[in-house]
C-alpha cells in the first residue's frame, strides 16, 4: 500500500469519495498503538449506530463474566414469540432454540442476529452497558435498549401499522422520512471517536481480561460480511475485524485492520446515503475505500 497526501489533502479526497458515492460520511482511522496518528472527518458527531451497538454490549458482557456476575455458559431457550425481526440467525427460525449466552454473543457479532442480541442485552442490562461506556471514556455512547427500542421508536415516528411498513416507509425515495427517524437522542447512538476508543481498549487488553479480549477479537475476525470495510483490503495477508451496522439510509462499520507487517489500525466509518434504497453497493464499498485511503495516508506519514 503506497501513496501519500497531506492530512488536509487526504481528508478532501475522502470527502470526495463520499460525495461520489452519494453519502455523507464520518470517519476515524488511527494507528492502534499511536492513536494520535489519525485521519478523521467529523469524528465527534453523535449518530444512530444500528447494530454497531452490539460491540459495547459484547464488552459489557465480557466484563460481567470477568467479575463473576454472569455465567457465559448459562443456557437460555428462546421461544418463537421472542423473536426480534432481522434477516439472519435465530431471528428467522421458527422453533424454540436453546443456546448459551456466550454463543448468543457469537451470533450477534458474526451474523448480527437481533434475537440473540436482545437476549444478551436482557441478561446484561442497558444501564450496565452505558455505565461501561462511561468507565471507558465514551460519554457520547448510549444504547437506549438496543434494536428493540430503535424499532419501537421507528413505529412511533412513522405512524406505520407494522415494522415492515415502517421500514418500507424509510426506504421509499418518494417519501420524506419523519424528522425524528435519524435523531440519535432516543436510539442506540455513538460517535466514531468513541467507537475507535472502544476498539483500542479491546485490542490493548484494557476493555476486559486478556482472555475475554482475545475472545472478542476472535469473534470480530469471524464476521462474514466483506462488502464494507473488508472491500478496501481484499488481500489474504490482511486481516479485517469488524461489526457492521445498518439503519435506514445509514451504513456503518467499526473495525480493526491488521496488515501483513503487523501494523494495526482502528477504522470506524459511518455513512448516511442520499437515497434510501436497501441495496446501494457504492455506499457500502466507499466505507472500505475511505478506510484504505486513511490507512495509506498514515503509512505514508511513518516514512517521513
Amino acid at each position: 500500500m503506497s501513496g501519500r497526501r497531506s492530512g488536509s489533502g487526504v481528508e478532501r479526497a475522502i470527502r470526495g469519495m463520499f460525495d461520489d458515492a452519494g453519502v455523507r460520511g464520518w470517519l476515524h482511522v488511527a494507528e492502534l498503538h499511536r492513536p494520535s496518528a489519525q485521519v478523521t472527518i467529523d469524528p465527534g458527531e453523535r449518530l444512530p449506530m444500528g447494530s454497531v451497538y452490539k460491540v459495547p454490549l459484547m464488552v459489557a458482557f465480557c466484563r460481567l463474566a470477568d467479575a463473576g456476575l454472569i455465567d457465559p455458559r448459562r443456557r437460555l431457550t428462546l421461544e418463537p414469540d421472542e423473536r426480534v425481526p432481522g434477516p439472519t440467525g435465530i431471528s428467522i427460525l421458527h422453533d424454540p432454540v436453546t443456546l448459551s449466552l456466550r454463543d448468543m454473543v457469537v451470533l450477534m457479532m458474526t451474523i448480527s442476529d437481533n434475537t440473540s442480541a436482545h437476549a444478551v442485552l436482557r441478561a446484561v442490562g442497558p444501564d450496565v452497558v452505558d455505565a461501561m461506556c462511561r468507565d471507558l471514556g465514551m460519554p457520547d455512547t448510549h444504547i437506549h435498549g438496543g434494536v428493540v427500542s430503535t424499532f419501537s421508536r421507528l413505529l412511533a415516528e412513522t405512524g406505520a401499522p407494522s415494522l415492515d411498513a415502517a421500514l418500507a416507509h424509510v426506504a421509499d425515495n418518494d417519501t420524506v422520512a419523519p424528522p425524528g427517524v435519524y435523531d440519535p437522542a432516543f436510539k442506540a447512538s455513538t460517535t466514531p471517536a468513541d467507537m475507535a476508543r472502544l476498539l483500542r481498549a479491546i485490542w490493548t487488553g484494557q476493555a476486559a481480561s486478556a482472555d475475554r479480549c482475545a475472545f472478542m477479537r476472535d469473534v470480530m475476525r469471524k464476521q462474514p460480511w466483506a462488502h464494507r470495510l473488508g472491500s478496501g483490503f481484499p488481500y489474504d495477508d490482511v486481516t479485517v475485524y469488524g461489526k457492521t451496522g445498518t439503519f435506514g439510509a445509514m451504513r456503518h462499520e467499526a473495525g480493526v485492520v491488521e496488515l501483513a507487517d503487523g501494523s494495526t489500525y482502528t477504522a470506524v466509518v459511518f455513512t448516511q446515503a442520499a437515497r434510501s434504497d436497501t441495496k446501494l453497493p457504492r455506499a457500502d464499498a466507499v466505507i472500505g475505500a475511505a478506510a484504505r485511503a486513511a490507512v495509506e495516508e498514515l503509512r505514508g506519514r511513518q516514512g517521513t
